[in-house]
């Protein structure tokens, strides 16, 4: 008899995904369903559950949600679901619930992605057992790393170092940050390497030439930058990949990242062949005195579907 799947899910400001996963198998069962459509997690795991294993128990669970956890109580960043873990676990009548940061889940999947998973963005081989950096821009910017351990294995760490202070590294982007800063006050990476960071660099850069911008979805100033040939949008987006680059860079410096540099997110793999022809790699070792440091760490695109699965799979089974 086969063992019990575990639950894993995703849960962001929008949707939550959620998958069933056993012992040295891939997750199965995945659907994605709107947080809208129900009054929270517990609502909606037993409606996912009800309609894809109904027979089945579970007993152990793990999720990935997209805000801090400093306690029992999670309040989720973009979305009105609040809830406590303990509660969560007693309602679906779970063994064990664990429950990270969405890209801490993303940080755990590194050690179990393929080749064909990754698109390599400069730099030589990985130093074994050194720190790793992973961020990504998404609805907001992640950023996660993994240490590692006596013994084998990592720890990973759960930051909100997509709200550290964003710099300037030329004058175009003095001029877009200082425009965004008499806006909102301070500007964070997050504020300008995210999806609403992305319409944020071109109403800006619009701001600085005295015109008013005219899309307002990173969509269509995508679309707008590589179809229609907008010169803003295109300057707003080969801006974003830059700050990326900047962002990745001293992400590297901070962790001493030998072991490389994880680029994931819901937007970049949608864009892959201007991110890899951009000026990302560039930006990355442009750090003066240092760039013989960081010239040699790795970089990647992680061009996984939905790597927070893969690294929830480990906790959910036990094989982190």
């Amino acid at each position: 008899m086969n063992e019990a799947p575990a639950l894993i899910a995703d849960i962001g400001g929008t949707h939550i995904r959620f998958a069933l996963i056993r012992p040295g198998a891939d997750p199965a069962d995945a659907v994605t369903l709107r947080c809208g459509d129900y009054s929270g997690p517990a609502e909606a795991a037993r409606g996912y559950l009800a309609t894809v294993r109904p027979d089945e128990t579970v007993t152990r669970a793990a999720f990935a949600v997209a805000s801090p956890i400093l306690g029992d109580e999670i309040t989720l960043t973009n979305s009105a679901w609040r809830f406590s873990i303990a509660g969560l676990r007693d309602e679906l009548g779970l063994e064990r619930l664990d429950v990270v940061n969405d890209f801490t889940a993303v940080a755990l999947s590194v050690p179990r992605l393929a080749a064909t998973d990754l698109i390599k963005l400069g730099g030589d081989a990985p130093m074994a057992d050194r720190p790793i950096g992973v961020l990504g821009p998404g609805t907001g910017l992640g950023v996660s790393a993994l240490v590692p351990v006596a013994g084998g294995g990592w720890q990973p760490l759960t930051t909100e170092g997509g709200h550290v202070t964003m710099a300037a590294t030329d004058d175009d982007e003095a001029a877009v940050l200082d425009w965004l800063r008499r806006r909102h006050g301070h500007v964070s990476a997050e504020r300008v390497v995210s999806g609403q960071g992305l319409v944020n660099l071109y109403e800006a850069l619009n701001g600085v030439s005295g015109r008013k911008g005219i899309y307002n979805s990173p969509d269509m100033i995508t679309r707008r930058a590589f179809e229609d040939g907008c010169p803003l949008c295109r300057r707003a987006v080969d801006m974003f990949f830059a700050m990326t680059g900047a962002m990745a860079g001293n992400l590297a410096l901070t962790l001493g990242a030998l072991g490389g540099i994880y680029v994931a997110g819901g937007i970049l793999p949608r864009m892959v062949d201007a991110f890899v022809a951009s000026a990302f790699r560039e930006r990355f070792e442009d750090k003066g005195r240092f760039r013989s440091y960081l010239a040699p760490i790795p970089t990647w695109l992680v061009i996984h579907p939905h790597p927070a699965f893969a690294g929830l799979a480990g906790l959910a089974t036990g094989k982190e």
